[in-house]
């Protein structure tokens, strides 16, 4: 990675971490970029240090079967759209607001919701050792995006475009914390540079899912996209080996429980990711 952009992620570590800014719950303006082109991985900045241990147990985590993560029909975290009868049904319709791309949209940001819902607590940063830091944060922001990305994708045509809007929401969030972080000058360009580093690192996690990739290449890569502090590819530490692949189990674990997870529930952001506040050898779900 290019010298000036570590210096620009210690410098935006220093003065604000991802958690310090939420996101707005929609976004009426969207502007369409394409998350189809591909641009080079680049390594990480060196910006975090581990706490010394982890509390919990990671050997014996995250071993139990995949399942759904769909919300149950009578969950309180569902998100429904609101029904409305007679002349209010008719104004929005002609407002749009049961367009297909107004309904993606808001499915959109339910699921990114869902995404900053597992980034943004506590618990996935005492997990996994992890210290906060944006950089940590971003890494964490990319790799969960990557795993909605995946899942929408297998849904085909309507997958890619829910996908796109995703993207577009994502975009705009990490543009509005950048530039609430202090970075106002360059803005445009440190965009960029995350802009590669996110589609780098999400070619990087497809190519370790592949058939044909070693059982330890997922570990590797999320040494090197969430653990590393100098790119290097190969953890050099026992304890914090045992910690990639405790992610790697997770990882891998969460991909299979959202290919059972229907795709009304995807499309419509009613899903939770593993919920890592109970520190117990096999998370249970909602």
């Amino acid at each position: 990675m290019l010298p000036r952009w570590n210096r620009a992620l210690a410098h935006l570590s220093k003065l604000r971490s991802f958690n310090s800014i939420e996101l707005g719950k929609d976004f009426s303006m969207i502007h369409r970029q394409s998350y189809a082109a591909v641009a080079p991985a680049a390594p990480d900045s060196p910006d975090k240090s581990f706490p010394a241990r982890s509390t919990v147990n990671l050997d014996k985590m995250f071993w139990s079967k995949p399942c759904s993560l769909a919300l149950a029909p009578d969950s309180p975290l569902r998100v429904e759209d609101p029904k409305y009868d007679g002349i209010k049904r008719i104004i929005l319709k002609m407002m749009l607001f049961y367009s297909k791309q107004s309904k993606s949209i808001r499915g959109a940001n339910v699921i990114y919701r869902r995404v900053l819902s597992q980034v943004d607590k506590p618990a996935i940063y005492e997990v996994f050792n992890l210290e906060k830091t944006f950089k940590m944060t971003f890494s964490l922001l990319v790799l969960h995006m990557w795993l909605c990305l995946r899942r929408l994708k297998a849904e085909g045509k309507d997958g890619v475009e829910l996908g796109q809007y995703l993207y577009e929401i994502y975009n705009h969030d990490v543009e509005l914390r950048v530039s609430k972080a202090g970075v106002n000058l360059l803005l445009t360009k440190w965009m960029k540079e995350l802009e590669k580093i996110f589609y780098g690192n999400i070619v990087a996690y497809d190519a370790a899912l592949l058939p044909v990739a070693k059982q330890e290449e997922l570990t590797d890569i999320i040494w090197r996209n969430v653990f590393s502090d100098d790119g290097t590819s190969k953890p050099d530490a026992a304890a914090l080996r045992t910690v990639q692949q405790a992610m790697a189990r997770y990882v891998r674990r969460e991909v299979t429980c959202l290919s059972l997870t229907d795709k009304e529930a995807m499309f419509s952001g009613n899903f939770m990711f593993t919920s890592l506040e109970n520190s117990s050898p096999d998370p249970m779900r909602r």
